[in-house]
């Protein structure tokens, strides 16, 4: 089949209705995420986020090649590399087919990365990114970019893989998919943290059923070590659905919950604590949607909402809060304001319509908004 994806047309193999089968995967509902992509690039281009050596960009797990022919487009020198021979040559088939210069390359991705260096290297395979990660740190000099589209083993709903996989414990809590985000951002901060390399997210967001952050990389012991710092553990009450967060590789979950006094406390982690994204990253990017994308509505809509967001863990979902305390919900304007009157701060979250964040704990948000 032929896709018209960002200016640029690409052939791609008509994909099985059950999902991934023998052939190359194309995955069209992945659009929203390469739409960002391309206006991450153009703000990176811009001299916004660190610095680029080359203009170079590789698209590790190419498949189609339609994430290294769009970084073709947008003027980067794209490498685009794949170990299936009939993705190599769709890869060069998409290059041409859009008089587009760029490198294919028919290797193992580990192995390639582990050989070259690219200022972005994007990660983008079917499933965890984890079995990438050590060689795409190795690989980008400025700016990795990674997809995770295990959800399920991310957020904790599938916990021993969750476990196995990431090297943390994921919960599998209302706040699922940001429990997956900061723990995806973990896994990948201490991988770098291995090679003295330091990873601080500039945009993250969980959308459909994938987790996406772009971790700009700095050399040095000393910035992974405050990397590091940031990591540490959530402590989650599943009966009045208070957390807290706390900084640190050994555990200390409290006895009982503070506020109800009940003793399940699900302790998480080590997950990312700071912040993932940068405001003024995101706006540059935000500012970087044209009107040729796909998703351009969509795409900004995501990228104002996370300049918005007060970016503390975690986020509460007040419908989930209001049904827990027996009273119906209101309007989110409304319940937010209620918040902000009282003199907390509060926002709105990509995560869903009725999520928010706010430095007020639930027993405050609970008097703040109620009756």
């Amino acid at each position: 089949m032929r896709v018209r994806e960002g200016g640029v047309e690409i052939e791609a193999p008509e994909q099985p209705a059950e999902g991934v089968g023998d052939g190359v995967f194309f995955n069209p509902d992945q659009e929203l995420n390469r739409d960002v992509t391309v206006a991450v690039l153009r703000a990176l281009d811009d001299g916004y986020g660190p610095d680029l050596r080359e203009r170079s960009y590789l698209d590790a797990t190419a498949a189609t090649g339609v994430r290294g022919v769009r970084a073709a487009a947008a003027g980067y020198d794209a490498t685009l590399c794949d170990r299936d021979p009939e993705a190599v040559a769709l890869c060069e088939r998409n290059l041409d087919r859009n008089d587009l210069s760029g490198t294919v390359v028919h290797r193992d991705a580990n192995a390639y990365m582990h050989e070259s260096g690219h200022d972005v290297v994007d990660v983008d395979p079917f499933g965890t990114p984890v079995p990438f990660a050590d060689a795409a740190v190795r690989c980008a000099r400025s700016v990795l970019a990674v997809t995770a589209t295990d959800t399920a083993p991310l957020c904790g709903a599938h916990f021993d893989s969750g476990v196995r996989t990431y090297t943390a414990v994921p919960r599998n809590t209302e706040y699922h998919a940001e429990m997956g985000l900061r723990v995806l951002v973990s896994a990948l901060v201490r991988t770098a943290a291995r090679y003295d390399v330091a990873a601080r997210p500039l945009l993250s967001h969980a959308s459909d059923h994938y987790a996406r952050t772009y971790l700009e990389l700095e050399a040095g012991a000393t910035l992974a070590n405050a990397a590091v710092d940031d990591l540490g553990h959530l402590h989650h009450c599943p009966e009045c659905l208070r957390r807290e967060a706390d900084r640190g590789l050994v555990a200390d979950p409290p006895g009982t919950c503070p506020n109800c006094d009940g003793g399940q406390t699900l302790t998480a982690g080590p997950v990312w604590l700071g912040d993932l994204h940068d405001d003024a990253f995101v706006g540059a990017v935000r500012a970087r949607v044209d009107d040729e994308t796909g998703t351009a509505d969509r795409a900004r809509d995501l990228l104002g909402t996370l300049e918005r967001e007060l970016d503390r863990p975690t986020h509460y979902d007040q419908h989930r809060l209001c049904e827990r305390w027996g009273r119906p919900a209101t309007a989110m304007e409304e319940f937010l304001d209620a918040l902000r009157a009282a003199g907390h701060a509060a926002s709105r979250t990509h995560y869903g319509g009725t999520t928010f964040e706010t430095d007020a704990d639930v027993a405050a948000i609970r008097e703040t908004t109620g009756d």
